[in-house]
């Protein structure tokens, strides 16, 4: 690029007077009809398709981009995907055109409603997201804005062999962006030691209003290009302009910004000072995508601590906790963070007693982070800072996590704090607005002890986590922001907490910026002098007023724009029991749907399950939380419930959920996406077709009866090109090969072969039902035999039992009416009056009868034989609990690849396999933790086949390749053997019991998979 001439450029149609935005900046107006919008829309979309920038102007894109993490839902008119810079050049000159507005977006993780608004989003996360460069010598990193915080990290750390890293760390790090942490300053949990994303910046590559490519230094702003006149001579006249208005200000910038160290509210002009040396890098940090775009940036790197150790410390509440914060912090640590028992509560009753580890005595607790040179200086430095602590007289317990499982666990609790509190164990909810308040630490105590006061005189109660450290609280509060009363109250409360914070020499915003949700409070915190200078500093940016209007200045009003206002007062009736754990009015479906709240844990790349299509696609649609959006959108905006259900843009959301059930457990708001894909598609398809996998695959059970009894014929055909043919009749995938259709008797042989007998039947000490499922006896017959030996083997006394089906499969498809009829079946056969553990050999069958029959079938009966479900391996490693050791016929091999089915990993946990593997000697586990791909139907249906084999790609299929071909492959879902087959053929999927088996061995396992597969070859 050498001058103006050579950039994108869209001619404007007519002078834009400054300020003015004519596509609705501030939202829906009475003029502003759905046909202005639709055709604005079109018009733009044409303009930037001529200029190549993709773009989408769909109904349900613009759902998936109304919201992010705060409480406020502005729709915009499209979403662009720029791929360059160009392409943001591109897209600006086509919206100063036209006067539409512009809100660039990283993650979508904003808790203050930075990243919503009216006109264009520009996404930078799907295409602009790479590392350009590492200079290990400068102590720098060239990045593009979309480049996500953990993935900088990492690809930092690996260059330099772990010694430099990127220091900021919010706790949205895996799916937050870098531009998103420039946009508003993010700080993270080790800022206690590194301070804020401004402290990190070296330079920051820029594109303003009127196209001008700018590179802000840390003295000044020059043009990206210097051959690039019109750039140029824009730098030196804001050059010119900002030191003026630096000038002008001095006594008031000097006075009223940079006072503490989490003072994030409004701009940080400080940095225009000369003692500053004119470093607008740093001021243009925090600005909140109002000046500028940010294109990419050149990140300062800090050394990698050679030893850390985390130190957990539990108090009776958080002001205790924070009263010995000065205290901590004579001790230097990388990281303070707290949190308080409603958070912990609520991660232990979604995920499970074992989800929190190494957690000492108390009701709030600090995690301390300490680090240096070598490990024993390090506990020694946590020895003293306990023996001080305990002087102190508030600590009821500490203790050193030395074991990195806890210190994860620990970590996860602080991390997912946002999600967790949001719905709590409860059954209450909590909701941001005033999340981001911070004083100076040595003040954090007193202004806690008051805000509970304000908190209790509008009878509220604040979940509370944070930067104790910094003097940085995330408060989730409980309003009501549904009804008009309960908007009054968040409206006279936040105002009064703002008076408040100021009171205590604090900020309103110590991170997450002021957005929607804190700019109207701006003037309780800052003179009229400052905020005119906030004012002017946006207009020598940005004098057409489009750069994210309505936040900092000249805002929206706080309580307008907010999501759940408005939404219609319907009955929404379901088949699945939504309701809430506490009592709500809210309609249980409509509870459901909003419970997603936009934390984006769904958009990491590592770290759990959830979301594999995301995972594979990078699509916000493929995420739980676009398709929430979506659903939130259908319960708003739908002019019936009827015409809800038919929603197309729903139907397309949820296409390429595999209703792998991970997001019930990794999301922190305990989003279901599985289960509401099947509510939703019950309905969606009432009286009309249904996809034919639905039938060959939805009723697949009754197709076994069938095929159980003519096994040797079907599997012959399927041998044979018609296999192909009767594949594509059935909806299926042909590039996926079918599995052998065992015969009717084949799993009754394999469990008399057994010969365990009953040993005294269900009165008998240590009893359990083994639960033979549809797939064992119509798939893998040998599972049932070997898994009847291995309970044996492990003490329990074994009845078998085959006299049921769950219905996964029609759940799965959406068929909920079959589903309960089988459901109520099942109960009935296996409600036999005792409380003996059911034990199913299918995990995902397990799930449905753990998990979907209470919730399908609402009777005692049903409560009563879920409750008793267990799977094999949760059961076995109860077992081993309780005191059994393995003992397979043979050696097991050393080492072996885990493929936890993902039904197994939601409702039964991820722990269990492991445990029993180590308990049978084999040390060396390589987790593939993600979805196998075939999840059920998923993986066999045709449309669905190349996103099933991209999302293998996720865990499954690395780990098959990192590993000899003779390492064992543990896959008790029958999908996921599947996978693996239609990776590798020569490498069985063998199920745990085949595993421990003491007659059945790897080895003749594999000569089965061997036998079988020249059967259909």
């Amino acid at each position: 690029m050498t001058d103006s001439a050579s950039r994108p450029v869209v001619q404007d149609s007519e002078p834009l007077h400054q300020g003015t935005v004519v596509d609705g900046a501030r939202g829906d107006s009475p003029s502003d009809t759905a046909v202005e919008a639709s055709d604005r829309a079109a018009a733009l979309l044409r303009q930037l398709t001529e200029a190549g920038v993709p773009a989408d102007a769909s109904s349900r894109r613009r759902s998936e981009y109304a919201y992010d993490a705060s409480n406020y839902r502005v729709e915009p008119l499209a979403v662009a995907f720029p791929r360059t810079v160009e392409d943001v050049v591109a897209a600006v000159a086509a919206c100063r055109a036209s006067g539409t507005a512009i809100v660039a977006r990283g993650g979508g993780t904003s808790m203050a409603g930075n990243a919503v608004g009216p006109g264009l989003v520009l996404d930078f996360s799907r295409h602009m997201d790479r590392v350009l460069g590492i200079d290990e010598e400068a102590g720098t990193v060239d990045v593009e804005p979309g480049v996500i915080l953990a993935t900088l990290s990492r690809e930092v750390e690996y260059v330099t062999g772990g010694r430099r890293t990127f220091a900021p760390d919010p706790s949205s790090k895996n799916r937050a962006t870098i531009g998103g942490a420039i946009g508003n300053d993010a700080c993270g949990n080790h800022s206690v030691r590194y301070g804020r994303t401004s402290d990190h910046v070296a330079e920051i590559d820029l594109v303003t209003v009127d196209g001008a490519r700018l590179t802000a230094t840390e003295t000044g702003l020059r043009a990206t290009d210097l051959a690039d006149s019109f750039s140029v001579a824009t730098a030196e006249s804001l050059t010119t302009s900002l030191t003026r208005l630096a000038q002008e200000n001095l006594s008031a910038f000097r006075l009223e910004l940079g006072r503490i160290p989490r003072q994030v509210s409004g701009y940080h002009l400080e940095n225009l000072l000369p003692e500053k040396k004119f470093n607008v890098a740093r001021a243009i940090v925090g600005s909140e995508g109002t000046w500028a775009i940010v294109v990419g940036a050149r990140m300062k790197l800090v050394p990698k601590p050679a030893s850390a150790l985390l130190v957990c410390l539990g108090y009776e509440d958080v002001v205790d906790a924070a009263r010995d914060i000065p205290t901590i912090l004579e001790f230097s640590p990388a990281a303070v963070e707290g949190t308080d028992e409603a958070i912990v509560a609520t991660m232990r009753h979604r995920r499970g007693p074992d989800a929190v580890l190494g957690l000492p005595e108390g009701r709030a607790w600090l995690f301390v982070d300490l680090d240096g040179d070598d490990p024993a200086s390090v506990v020694a430095q946590a020895d003293r800072l306990l023996t001080r602590l305990a002087q102190n007289g508030r600590l009821i317990q500490g203790r050193a996590a030395a074991d990195p499982a806890e210190r994860a666990s620990l970590w996860r609790v602080r991390e997912d704090g946002a999600g967790l509190s949001s719905r709590l164990a409860s059954g209450g909810e909590s909701w941001p607005g005033w999340e981001d308040s911070a004083v100076a630490p040595e003040r954090l105590a007193d202004y806690l002890a008051d805000l509970r006061e304000l908190l209790a005189e509008h009878e509220l109660t604040g979940v509370m986590y944070g930067h104790f450290g910094a003097g940085c609280m995330h408060i989730r509060v409980t309003y009501d922001l549904r009804t008009e009363e309960g908007r009054k109250v968040f409206r006279q409360f936040t105002h009064q907490a703002a008076e408040l914070v100021v009171r205590h020499g604090g900020s309103l915003s110590g991170e997450h910026g002021d957005g929607r949700a804190r700019s109207e409070l701006l003037p309780l915190m800052y003179s009229p002098a400052v905020m005119d200078a906030f004012s002017e500093c946006r207009r020598l940016w940005d004098p057409a007023g489009i750069l994210n209007p309505g936040s900092m200045t000249d805002p929206d009003p706080m309580d307008s724009h907010l999501a759940l206002a408005g939404v219609p007062e319907r009955e929404w009736r379901t088949s699945f029991d939504l309701s809430p754990a506490a009592s709500a009015e809210t309609d249980p479906w409509v509870h459901a749907t909003q419970g997603c709240i936009g934390v984006g844990r769904c958009r990491a790349d590592s770290g759990g399950v959830m979301c594999p299509s995301y995972r594979a696609t990078r699509d916000e649609k493929d995420s739980t939380r676009g398709r929430a959006r979506v659903l939130q959108d259908m319960v708003r905006g739908a002019r019936t419930v009827e015409e809800g259900w038919r929603s197309e843009e729903v139907r397309e959301a949820l296409d390429l959920c595999l209703a792998c059930k991970a997001c019930s457990t990794d999301c922190p708001a305990g989003v279901d996406m599985a289960t509401y894909k099947s509510e939703f598609f019950d309905h969606y398809y009432r009286g009309r077709l249904r996809p034919l996998a639905h039938f060959s695959l939805g009723w697949l059970p009754r197709w076994l009866k069938l095929t159980g009894r003519i096994s040797s014929i079907v599997n012959a055909v399927l041998a044979t090109p018609l296999g192909k043919v009767a594949a594509a009749a059935g909806g299926l995938t042909t590039k996926r090969a079918l599995p052998r259709f065992a015969g009717a008797g084949e799993w009754r042989r394999e469990i008399a072969d057994a010969d365990i007998g009953t040993a005294g039947g269900a009165d008998a000490k240590d009893s359990v039902v083994l639960f033979v499922d549809t797939f064992t006896r119509g798939f893998r017959p040998e599972v049932a035999g070997a898994s009847a030996r291995v309970l044996a083997d492990s003490g329990n006394a074994v009845e078998c039992s085959a006299d049921a089906c769950c219905g996964l499969t029609w759940i799965s498809t959406g068929q909920l009416g079959t589903a309960k009829r089988l459901l109520s079946k099942a109960a009935e056969a296996l409600d036999d009056g005792t409380d003996r553990p059911i034990v199913v050999i299918e995990p995902s069958c397990a799930a449905a009868l753990r998990k979907d029959l209470p919730e399908l079938v609402h009777t005692e009966q049903a409560k009563r034989v879920a409750a008793r479900v267990r799977s094999f391996a949760s059961h076995l490693a109860d077992r081993v609990a309780a005191g059994w050791q393995p003992s397979p016929a043979r050696p097991l091999p050393a080492q072996a690849v885990l493929q936890t089915h993902c039904h197994e990993y939601s409702v039964f946990g991820s722990t269990a396999q492991r445990t029993v593997l180590e308990a049978a000697g084999v040390r060396d586990v390589v987790d593939a933790n993600g979805c196998c791909g075939v999840a059920g139907n998923f993986g066999f249906e045709a449309q669905h086949y190349d996103v099933s084999m991209q999302v293998a790609e996720n865990a499954l299929a690395p780990a098959l390749r990192a590993t000899d071909h003779d390492t064992a492959v543990l896959t008790d879902g029958f999908s996921c053997a599947r996978q693996v087959d239609q990776l590798d053929s020569s490498r069985p999927g063998l199920h745990l019991a085949q595993l421990l088996d003491q007659r059945s061995t790897p080895t003749t396992a594999n000569d089965r998979h061997t036998k079988r597969t020249q059967e259909l070859s």
